[in-house]
C-alpha cells in the first residue's frame, strides 16, 4: 500500500496536471473505495493548488516559484500538504465566503473549506504551509 507520495513543481498552470495524476496514483495505491471522500479531497487539493499557482508572488525574481506538495494517509485521516516558496499569504479562513454566482472566480477555498473535514494555513520557514485533511 503506497501511504506516501511526494512531488516538486513550478507554480505554473501544467502543475496542476502533474498534480492530479500524483493523487490518482496515490489515491490508486491506497486501496479505498469510497468515490465521496476521493471526489473531495481532490476538489480541494486542485482549488488550493491553483490558488498557490495564481496568488503566490516571490519578493526574488530570480528563484522561480514551487511548491510541493506531500500526499500522506494515515490510519485516522488522508492528508495533503502544498507548501510553496511565495511571499507570506494572510488569509482569515474563517472569514472565506463563497463567491457571488455571478462572480467568474473567488470560490477555489470556499469550495476547499466545505469539502474538507479541515483546512489550515501557515507561513513557516519562509513557505506557506496548506494542510488539507479528510477523515477516514
Amino acid at each position: 500500500m503506497s501511504t506516501h507520495a511526494s512531488i516538486d513543481v513550478p507554480a505554473v498552470p501544467a502543475s496542476l496536471d502533474t498534480v492530479q495524476d500524483t493523487f490518482a496514483a496515490w489515491w490508486d495505491g491506497q486501496g479505498i473505495d469510497d468515490p465521496t471522500m476521493r471526489f473531495r479531497l481532490e476538489t480541494a487539493l486542485v482549488e488550493v493548488a491553483a490558488n498557490v499557482i495564481e496568488h503566490t508572488r516571490r519578493s526574488d525574481p530570480h528563484e522561480g516559484r514551487r511548491f510541493v506538495l506531500d500526499l500522506t494517509a494515515h490510519d485516522t485521516e488522508l492528508v495533503a500538504v502544498l507548501s510553496d516558496n511565495g511571499m507570506p499569504v494572510d488569509i482569515d479562513l474563517g472569514a472565506v465566503t463563497m463567491a457571488d454566482p455571478e462572480d467568474e472566480g473567488g470560490r477555489g477555498l470556499a469550495l476547499a473549506i466545505a469539502a474538507l473535514d479541515r483546512l489550515e494555513h501557515h507561513h513557516e520557514g519562509g513557505r506557506n504551509v496548506w494542510v488539507l485533511v479528510c477523515d477516514r
